[in-house]
């Protein structure tokens, strides 16, 4: 019952100050995220963390670290990789389960089950990570 409230408690802190609609660079920043195309999505994504000033910026900051961990990761950078993952993970946990219709907890889970993998393969192997693991951007429903 205890893990229920804080659960709510925590949506309800991560939706104070979110905006009634997705703004432009954010969905942009999503899209590229989808396509695997991490320093598009980095780009937009750190634009619209620049104009927000309310807290729902830190969602944005969230989504763009587990991009750019991808983007070390494709790049052979184990630390950046690893890095980026942890510290986008963690942003994103404030906004669990769900904020702006995004469905954040099945990116911080498919997100989390890629940091172990990779954490498993080590920096000699970074490269041996399956690219079909890396999760997408979904709207809840």
């Amino acid at each position: 019952m205890a893990a229920v409230a804080a659960g709510v408690a925590a949506a309800e802190k991560a939706s104070e100050g979110v905006p009634g609609e997705i703004p432009d660079l954010v969905l942009k920043g999503i899209e590229g995220f989808n396509r695997g195309e991490f320093y598009e999505c980095h780009e937009y994504l750190e634009d619209a963390w620049r104009e927000e000033s309310r807290q729902v910026r830190y969602l944005y900051q969230g989504i763009l670290q587990v991009g750019v961990g991808f983007y070390h990761q494709a790049n052979g950078n184990w630390r950046g990789a690893t890095g980026l993952l942890k510290s986008g993970i963690a942003r994103l946990e404030e906004f669990e389960p769900e904020t702006l219709g995004i469905d954040v907890a099945r990116l911080v889970r498919e997100s989390e089950r890629c940091l172990r993998d990779l954490e498993a393969l080590g920096r000699e192997r970074v490269r041996e990570f399956d690219q079909s693991k890396v999760p997408k951007v979904h709207w809840a429903r």
